[in-house]
């Protein structure tokens, strides 16, 4: 065995969701109408969960990575690198990373925030690998991803308030004999910078005590642009392995609406049971969406074989997207 193996794999993962539950009648409750029948038909989610009064987006993290930790069979002192996929942070500065870093006792490890909105996770998993195969003697990076987007929901606005949740999901990855990291595709468009996001805040909108920041839908989106955008990006990626779409095993897809996530399959030529989803039950936790549905396959059993070549797919304000493949090794 070489002493520097020249491939990268995921060891293990973890997820984290809170434990207050808000179900699609509370949701109800919070608009006076009843959206419980539109929510299951149009997007797939029946429940969420929300953080606590004294939860924020590191302690979600903290408790997801500490997972993959315990099932790679580490300590957090083996750890290389933080990288943490937030865009709501505990705060601006210092980056939410730092606090993961400590309370997890991974004092060895460097530490950054990843934010490319919901893209964010599959970006950081991106960035994670190449820095493996790129820095001597690195053997571990914790991927996280972290969402606490509840802080920002507007109850009364019909469109947001019963789409997201709070949670967290990470995944180990090291260094590997066989190919686990296949190839990924990072894109964007940029003129959408200005549709969806928390505007408040930051230097061009710096906060006002008078209006609490909020995550709000400005402009539409076309409503065909996942199902138009996602095969592509997955295709590039696919290519750069060599690959093609009936080679995949399972598609790991942004959690945000399972008839997009049909429609997409369905553009692709893909029977829908490819797919994994945790929306119905954990509602939308952004970038870290997609390590949680593939941790929560594992843990049901579902997960990939040894052998199998699984997609992450994923997209966000901006618009990023971005999407990765993996052998399951």
């Amino acid at each position: 065995m070489s002493a520097t193996p020249p491939y990268v794999k995921i060891l293990s993962t973890g997820s984290y969701v809170p434990d207050r539950v808000i179900t699609n009648a509370e949701v109800s409750s919070w608009l006076g109408e009843d959206v419980d029948q539109w929510l299951v038909d149009n997007v797939g989610i029946r429940e969420r969960r929300w953080m606590a009064p004294d939860q924020v987006t590191s302690d979600l993290v903290v408790a997801a990575s500490q997972q993959a930790l315990d099932r790679a069979g580490l300590t957090a002192r083996d750890i290389d690198l933080v990288l943490l996929s937030t865009d709501t942070p505990d705060q601006l500065s210092p980056c939410t990373a730092a606090r993961v870093q400590d309370v997890l006792g991974a004092d060895r490890a460097g530490c950054s925030d990843v934010n490319a909105a919901c893209a964010g996770w599959v970006t950081a998993l991106d960035l994670g690998a190449r820095w493996l195969l790129t820095e001597p003697g690195a053997k571990h990076v914790l991927v996280a991803g972290g969402y606490g987007i509840s802080r920002y929901v507007d109850r009364t606005d019909k469109r947001t308030a019963g789409l997201f949740a709070d949670g967290a999901g990470a995944a180990v990855i090291t260094r590997s004999e066989a190919p686990g990291w296949l190839g990924s595709e990072l894109r964007a468009v940029g003129s959408f910078h200005d549709a969806l996001g928390i505007y408040t805040g930051g230097t061009r909108r710096p906060h006002d005590p008078e209006h609490a920041p909020a995550v709000q839908f400005v402009r539409k989106f076309p409503k065909t642009f996942n199902v138009e955008r996602w095969p592509p990006l997955v295709e590039a990626a696919l290519g750069k392995a060599g690959l093609r779409f009936d080679d995949v095993d399972m598609f790991l897809l942004t959690q945000l609406n399972l008839r997009t996530i049909e429609a997409v399959l369905d553009a692709m030529g893909q029977p829908h049971d490819k797919a994994r989803w945790v929306m119905d039950k954990w509602g939308y936790t952004g970038s870290p969406c997609v390590v949680m549905a593939l941790h929560d396959a594992i843990e049901r059993g579902t997960g990939p074989a040894v052998g199998d070549e699984i997609v992450f797919c994923a997209s966000g304000g901006g618009i990023t997207l971005a999407a990765s493949v993996w052998r399951w090794v």
